[in-house]
């Protein structure tokens, strides 16, 4: 574990702990590192669990299918942010989604009865890790909202566009790059994938934007 913590600095839930209380903290709550391999699912729909997770190295995504397996993206988790949290201390019996490892990755699991319950030695950092906690969920609402805001929009050029600003102005610059390939960023918009490449093409040619793979540039 030590050779993680460098990444567990940036974790936003353990932001204000001293870096000398992590592995206290760490042996307190239990936490257990786990490696997956790309491909390999974390989380499995319909099954219920009690701890989330933290990526330490490689990356995960949430999806959703439907019963006629419809693929959507919901959310691309990065090194040293958390997934599974709001279904883990909801007490969700069946898991409405699935957590797959997109690359070869070690993820840190937690007990959210172990978060939430300050333990016999009565550590001082259980009430900074609620703060911190209920400030992820938030930003989390947040993001979703705006989500929601592009799958909502009427066509797949708005979709794209919407989306494609909305990672602009989080780049600070016109030129960014998106933690998606073609099918999952078709996937994340609930678009079809052909009509998507199609649409992107045509913008391209409009000179709206440039792009190769995943790197983008708004004109």
């Amino acid at each position: 574990m030590k050779k993680y913590l460098e990444i567990l600095k940036t974790v936003k839930l353990f932001k204000g702990i001293k870096e000398s209380d992590l592995m206290l903290l760490l042996g307190c709550l239990s936490g257990k590192l786990q490696h997956y391999e790309k491909n390999e699912i974390v989380f499995m729909s319909g099954e219920s669990i009690n701890s989330f997770g933290i990526v330490l190295a490689g990356q995960v995504q949430i999806v959703q299918e439907d019963f006629y397996g419809n693929r959507s993206i919901l959310a691309n988790i990065g090194v040293s942010n958390l997934f599974g949290e709001s279904f883990a201390c909801a007490g969700i019996k069946n898991l409405p989604v699935s957590v797959i490892a997109t690359a070869e990755s070690d993820l840190l699991f937690i007990d959210c009865q172990r978060l939430a319950t300050p333990c016999v030695n009565s550590c001082a950092f259980h009430s900074q890790l609620i703060q911190n906690m209920l400030h992820i969920t938030a930003m989390k609402n947040i993001s979703l909202m705006q989500k929601i805001e592009f799958v909502t929009k009427r066509t797949t050029r708005e979709k794209l566009l919407a989306y494609l600003s909305s990672e602009a102005q989080k780049a600070g610059s016109s030129c960014f790059s998106i933690p998606f390939n073609r099918q999952e960023l078709a996937d994340y918009l609930s678009v079809d994938r052909s009509a998507m490449s199609a649409e992107l093409g045509k913008l391209r040619d409009e000179g709206i934007l440039k792009f190769h793979k995943n790197h983008f540039e708004l004109l």
